[in-house]
């Protein structure tokens, strides 16, 4: 057997294996769901059914999200209740000792200076989040600079810090009160846990949406804070990134998403590039507080 027929038949079993865990035995709950629905919305899923949410909400700093624009370029202090209330329903959602892992700028510095992460934090803590970790986001992505403020001068120059950061949540205790099977290599581990990454960020334009994150970034997340099987949470899953990392992960997942293009994009992806097709579930849509439900 040559180098390229060996390559195939491990994806061949690769796909195997993904559809297996897509429908265990024993189990008659679907082990993939993308929800068009509100992330703000309790109802939108059980409690205490996510092991691991990987996200990036909006940061409130003007971009054009469609739909999300509300909640993207509103009054700070009606953002940081739109952040109050997806945190605490993340909080409901996740199981004991689960974990949640929050990606956003560092700090605001559109339409008035403000520490985004810093009151992520805060806001988690408040609705009773326990506090792990910053990681440092470097992309790379440094663009030039026009807005100096007070040039060469100490009298009002403009500090920008060009990294965002991933902040790590638990709810509970840290320790994962079941464990199961972790698929991080040796290399990976000694690495991502120094919590200073460096990788590039991702094109809007090739994904298709306003401001997508790389997959290198739920990725690491997922290999680094769950095991095998759990299950994987976005509640603002866009272009479907951190679905597709979860799955092809050998993981379950859940997302949730507001606007119907971004559930078409997210679907489309997941076809593409983990070879599954979530199919529409007319029963769950009937729920009142969603919109459509996609299911495999």
């Amino acid at each position: 057997m040559n180098e390229m027929e060996g390559a195939q038949r491990q994806e061949i079993q690769m796909d195997s294996q993904r559809v297996m865990l897509f429908m265990p035995a024993g189990e008659t709950e679907p082990s993939h769901r993308l929800i068009q629905g509100d992330a703000t919305n309790r109802d939108v899923l059980q409690s205490e059914t996510v092991d691991l949410t990987v996200t990036s909400p909006p940061y409130n700093i003007g971009k054009a999200y469609d739909g999300y624009a509300s909640s993207d370029s509103v009054d700070y202090d009606a953002y940081l209740r739109f952040t109050r209330a997806w945190l605490a329903n993340c909080l409901y959602w996740t199981r004991d000792t689960g974990r949640l892992c929050v990606n956003v700028a560092l700090d605001k510095n559109k339409n008035g200076k403000r520490p985004i992460a810093a009151d992520v934090t805060r806001l988690a803590l408040e609705v009773g989040w326990q506090y792990h970790a910053t990681i440092i986001w470097n992309e790379g992505n440094i663009s030039r600079r026009t807005a100096w403020g007070s040039w060469m001068s100490a009298s009002a120059p403009h500090v920008i810090a060009p990294v965002e950061v991933v902040i790590v949540l638990y709810k509970g205790a840290w320790k994962r009160k079941n464990q199961g099977q972790s698929d991080i290599g040796r290399d990976e581990f000694m690495e991502w846990v120094l919590g200073n990454w460096e990788f590039a960020g991702e094109s809007a334009k090739r994904i298709g949406h306003e401001a997508p994150f790389p997959i290198e970034l739920p990725k690491r997340c997922i290999k680094l804070f769950s095991f095998m099987g759990d299950t994987i949470l976005d509640p603002f899953a866009g272009s479907g990134t951190t679905l597709v990392a979860a799955i092809n992960g050998f993981r379950k997942t859940m997302g949730i998403e507001l606007e119907s293009h971004y559930c078409d994009l997210a679907l489309k992806r997941i076809e593409d590039e983990c070879k599954a097709r979530l199919a529409y579930s007319p029963l769950e849509s009937q729920r009142e507080s969603i919109a459509n439900c996609w299911t495999l």
